[in-house]
């Protein structure tokens, strides 16, 4: 495995921009294919997270694959990944998720549907009430503050991944911030396809690693859905 950093080589930052086919989520996914050219149909072995940093685009790179440079516009920096880890190790980390669970079934293939935590746990509250909108809860009667519900959905969530994923979350100090709902098409799609609809939002703490097997499993293969769209991959560092 490659761990890898990918940012625009100063000085070349107008170019660099120029190189990305598209913007938003897929668009970054279709442009970094690039980085691993392979034959048609190869399944995607890369996960990616996307941040900002004074206003450019800086990308985290974990691939099967050493990555290729994509042209003298991009400073691309890439070391090997092999993540020694202990039981009992006391982590800090950062993650883009798209939380989700996973409940009914889609006729067309039968498949059990993914249902965003959040929206969830509204239709839950709403439905003890014989609600039918959020709007209609006055909030002088009881209605929870939405960010106290994001944060405590959304860190229920990883902390049950947690559990396969082998780790024990400080659900005391996670932090979750930027919760979004997204619209993305791909551009694949037939034109009669709706777009794909999907939240995310990030996620910072400590962890502790309790099974490191299937901890570097996790940081090496991803977490939860939406890998396509720069979720998943978790950024780990040993607390301090």
């Amino acid at each position: 495995m490659f761990l890898s950093l990918l940012t625009p080589r100063p000085g070349h930052e107008r170019e660099a921009a120029q190189q990305r086919l598209a913007d938003g989520p897929y668009g970054d996914h279709q442009w970094l294919w690039r980085l691993f050219p392979a034959e048609a149909g190869t399944a995607r072995d890369f996960l990616f997270r996307r941040q900002e940093v004074g206003g450019l685009p800086r990308y985290h790179l974990v691939s099967q694959r050493a990555p290729q440079s994509p042209g003298e516009a991009w400073l691309l920096q890439t070391r090997p990944y092999a993540p020694k880890l202990e039981a009992g190790e006391r982590l800090a980390f950062e993650l883009l998720a798209c939380p989700t669970v996973r409940h009914g079934r889609d006729p067309r293939d039968g498949k059990s549907r993914r249902h965003d935590v959040v929206m969830e746990a509204k239709k839950t509250l709403l439905a003890e009430r014989s609600l039918s909108r959020w709007a209609d809860w006055p909030a002088s009667d009881g209605r929870p503050d939405l960010y106290a519900l994001v944060q405590s959905t959304c860190t229920a969530w990883l902390a049950r991944r947690g559990e396969r994923a082998g780790f024990v979350l400080d659900e005391a100090c996670c932090v979750v911030s930027a919760y979004q709902p997204m619209r993305q098409r791909r551009s694949s799609a037939p034109a009669d396809e709706a777009p794909l609809q999907f939240s995310t939002v990030e996620l910072s703490g400590e962890l502790t690693v309790q099974d490191p097997s299937a901890f570097t499993h996790m940081l090496t293969h991803g977490l939860g859905s939406a890998k396509a769209f720069g979720c998943g991959l978790m950024l780990v560092r040993r607390a301090l």
